[in-house]
């Protein structure tokens, strides 16, 4: 009789005991979920605006790609060019692709917006949306290039992109305009 009740007594130490160590782990989850994240994901409605200008580039349609533009954007490529201000970045793109670029493609676009919270390096604190696309153009009189593109975007409060930075090989750009 003894046996049984220093078995039954154990089976109840045990017992308790991995419900107060479950109990531990549950307060220490919801304490890390309210703990603000360097970074999270941000609305699908991002993605959404950037598949929208990639249709309005291939179209040729200037006017629809720029909408998404905040009136103080700038437009920086890993060169070092840069474009700043809305009418800038309006003239450039408006030019190039009526007198430039003859077609545009994009596929395989993958888009990714995040919200940052808290800056790693230098980037701005919002939303931004990280895209990569494979892009074919074929210029006038000139010949066509493929290579794959990364672009982030920067969202201000009012859901306007005020910076842009592209990751692109102008080397390829430049091996297929004509000479």
């Amino acid at each position: 009789m003894k046996k049984i009740l220093l078995i039954v007594c154990c089976f109840f130490l045990i017992v308790s005991c991995k419900k107060e160590e479950s109990k531990g782990m549950d307060k220490t989850v919801a304490t890390d979920d309210t703990v603000a994240k360097p970074a999270e994901f941000a609305d699908p409605k991002y993605a959404e605006i950037g598949k929208k200008t990639l249709v309005a580039m291939e179209k040729g349609d200037m006017d629809s790609w720029m909408e998404i533009y905040a009136d103080s954007a700038v437009y920086v490529w890993n060169s070092g060019d840069s474009l700043v201000g809305k009418p800038a970045i309006a003239s450039y793109w408006k030019q190039r692709r009526a007198n430039v670029i003859e077609t545009i493609k994009f596929s395989d676009a993958i888009f990714l917006p995040i919200m940052v919270n808290r800056p790693q390096s230098v980037e701005a604190k919002g939303v931004w949306l990280l895209a990569w696309y494979k892009t074919t153009a074929k210029y006038r009189k000139g010949k066509e290039m493929t290579q794959w593109i990364h672009t982030d975007y920067h969202f201000d409060s009012h859901d306007k992109v005020d910076r842009v930075i592209q990751y692109i090989d102008k080397a390829a750009v430049n091996a297929a305009l004509p000479k």
